[in-house]
């Protein structure tokens, strides 16, 4: 109790001392002073390299208050932007352009100094670098070169193997600093779904321009930073990524080639397909036909980088030709780890493993596969051998155990195709073996057609494909219950597949 006494004291005490002292002396007491800074207090230099008029280095020599926090950065009038003591700006063309230093203050006030930069004489030496000429074809390549995301990642090997281990994808993220993807990297089309890939980035040497085309208006970046540095106007959120209103447009783009990495500052709100918090891009890995670019996401402690092809180049890759082969598959749904790898299309996610609900012979297993034959014209299960055709002269029968409940609706007729003519649901089971790499497979599969089963007990079924002995293209089963082309939905049971001699 004395404590607290005691404590009450000394902070009665304080509060006298602070009430006794004048306004000037109270400020010495505030937590929230901060210095003030004007558009007169900002200075800065600038002078032109040995090797070209047109190459300017500006330094910050602001005397800053050193009870402040103050951030800089630089607009160098070209596209190019920085926020270090210095700043190197290229001014191949010859014209005025602004420099502008603005100093940004803890308490949110801005303090800027501008001044204009006039270059009599064009020098096209500044651009004639490697660097430029694989960005953009060259000062005689007129309409550019265009870029786009490595979509199917045909060339990440090729920048990991220059150096950079942790490349995996197209696009990826690793720790701040490390110039790799050792968090996350993208597969092939991971991001089909956001547009992504449509997005044409066609830098031109003559007059530094760089176009960014897309089809629609949705851009897309960190959640982080799309809104607070970007400035971008978001319209979803998912996660840690963004939507955002983006069409692209038309910018401009510096190289600047004094540091480790080259960096590539695009002008305005542009940015190279996905946002991160900066329109810097250090230059990891470039060739004429591949480039990759890392940004340093400060706001989240994070590198991300990217890799584009030029656009002629953005194919998916050509695999070697499958070879026959005959490798016995089976699934008695036991043990998952040995499961089929059985693909579901428009059945939803209660067509899985379930306990036998019937445990009659000829079928008394624990587990079995329920198959939902759904609403959807052609709901069904596949199988694709990744890496081989199926040799059908010597392997060409599958067996297995099938159960038909008579409680599904068999009579009702559905909505159908127009050419179907059996609109209502079948006991039936139809086995068809298809070429994966056809355009349209079900235009040279090969089917069974199994109907009229009994009902409310298991009974196995063979699929004899010795008539198809001499096709070499086919490389994938489809296990289709209830007919297709129709809406009839239904529950249906198997087990004990089997494909083998």
């Amino acid at each position: 109790m004395n404590k607290i006494y005691i404590k009450q004291f000394w902070l009665l005490l304080l509060l006298v001392l602070i009430a006794s002292c004048s306004p000037q002396e109270l400020d010495k007491y505030s937590m929230n002073e901060v210095a003030a800074l004007t558009d007169e207090q900002v200075t800065f230099t600038y002078k032109s390299s040995p090797s070209s008029d047109n190459m300017i280095t500006f330094t910050n020599t602001t005397e800053l208050p050193s009870n402040g926090v103050f951030t800089i950065r630089w607009d160098l009038g070209n596209g190019a932007s920085g926020n270090k003591q210095t700043a190197t700006g290229l001014y191949p063309f010859a014209g005025e352009y602004t420099v502008t230093l603005s100093i940004h203050s803890a308490d949110g006030f801005i303090a800027r100094k501008s001044v204009v930069m006039k270059f009599e004489n064009d020098d096209y030496t500044l651009v004639d670098t490697p660097v430029y000429k694989n960005l953009t074809g060259g000062a005689d390549n007129t309409k550019g070169k265009t870029w786009v995301f490595d979509q199917h990642n045909n060339f990440a090997k090729e920048v990991a193997a220059a150096g950079f281990k942790d490349i995996k994808g197209h696009m990826g993220l690793g720790p701040r600093g490390s110039r790799g993807q050792e968090w996350w990297g993208a597969a092939p089309n991971d991001k089909i779904s956001w547009e992504m890939y449509s997005s044409k980035f066609t830098f031109t040497q003559d007059g530094v321009k760089l176009k960014i085309e897309k089809n629609g208006n949705t851009g897309y970046g960190r959640a982080a930073s799309a809104a607070s540095i970007g400035g971008y106007k978001v319209t979803s959120t998912v996660g840690e990524d963004v939507h955002f209103d983006y069409s692209g447009g038309d910018y401009t783009f510096s190289i600047d080639e004094s540091g480790d990495y080259p960096l590539l500052t695009v002008s305005g709100n542009g940015f190279m397909g996905y946002y991160c918090g900066s329109q810097v891009y250090e230059i990891l890995y470039q060739t004429d036909k591949v480039m990759a670019l890392r940004v340093d996401n400060v706001t989240e402690g994070q590198d991300w980088v990217f890799v584009y092809c030029i656009e002629e180049l953005n194919k998916e890759p050509e695999l070697p030709p499958k070879e026959l082969k005959a490798i016995p598959l089976s699934d008695d749904f036991e043990v998952e780890e040995k499961f089929l790898d059985l693909v579901k299309e428009d059945m939803g996610d209660v067509s899985r493993v379930v306990d036998n609900p019937v445990m009659l012979p000829i079928n008394t297993s624990d587990k079995v596969y329920r198959y939902w034959k759904s609403d959807k014209f052609y709901s069904n299960l596949s199988f694709t051998a990744s890496d081989y055709k199926f040799d059908l002269s010597k392997q060409n029968i599958i067996t297995l155990k099938v159960y038909i409940p008579s409680y599904n609706d068999y009579v009702t007729e559905n909505a159908s195709e127009a050419w179907i003519t059996e609109k209502k649901l079948r006991r039936q089971l139809a086995i068809k073996l298809q070429d994966s790499e056809h355009g349209s497979p079900w235009e040279t599969q090969v089917e069974i057609v199994k109907g009229d089963l009994e009902t409310d007990k298991w009974i196995e079924l063979k699929f004899d494909f010795s008539s198809a002995a001499n096709r070499e293209d086919l490389d994938r089963i489809v296990i289709q219950f209830g007919g297709e082309g129709h809406g009839g939905s239904g529950f249906f049971f198997f087990d004990d597949f089997k494909f083998s001699e």
